[in-house]
């Protein structure tokens, strides 16, 4: 699936619910679905500066493809984090780095987080995005 495709499939998902409880579930369940990140990578290395909360991100490219695998010790932001490894792991560097992340917007949770998890998320973004970068950088040497 293209990066499009997976966030009109998330869209769907949260358009079911009217009601912001409701989504902050759906959130959460998601969140929690998330596999665990390894115990090898949560370092300090790894931790996304700007995040209230701890998020550790870890990325790897392999046949230039992009796996993100991420964790959070707070709930929503573990389930902001999930919806953000759904959309880009599984793509490649140039796919990441072109991507309009639009669901974000459309589904409401720009306008229903916190100025701190905001700053949070774009934090979360930009550091996808600079893996994608330097993925993209070390596969052109």
């Amino acid at each position: 699936m293209t990066i499009n495709e997976i966030q009109e499939d998330i869209i769907d998902e949260f358009s079911v619910f009217d009601d912001w409880m409701d989504k902050y579930q759906l959130l959460i369940d998601m969140g929690n679905a998330l596999p665990p990140l390894d115990e090898a990578y949560k370092t300090d290395q790894n931790l996304i500066e700007g995040c209230q909360s701890r998020v550790w991100l870890h990325a790897e490219c392999t046949d230039g493809v992009i796996t993100y695998q991420a964790e959070s010790d707070a709930i929503i932001v573990k389930g902001i984090v999930s919806l953000l490894v759904r959309v880009l792991s599984g793509h490649t560097p140039d796919e990441v780095l072109a991507s309009d992340l639009h669901f974000i917007d459309e589904i409401g949770l720009t306008e229903h987080l916190s100025p701190t998890r905001s700053n949070g998320l774009v934090a979360m973004v930009k550091q996808m995005r600079l893996y994608a970068l330097a993925f993209k950088s070390q596969a052109g040497k």
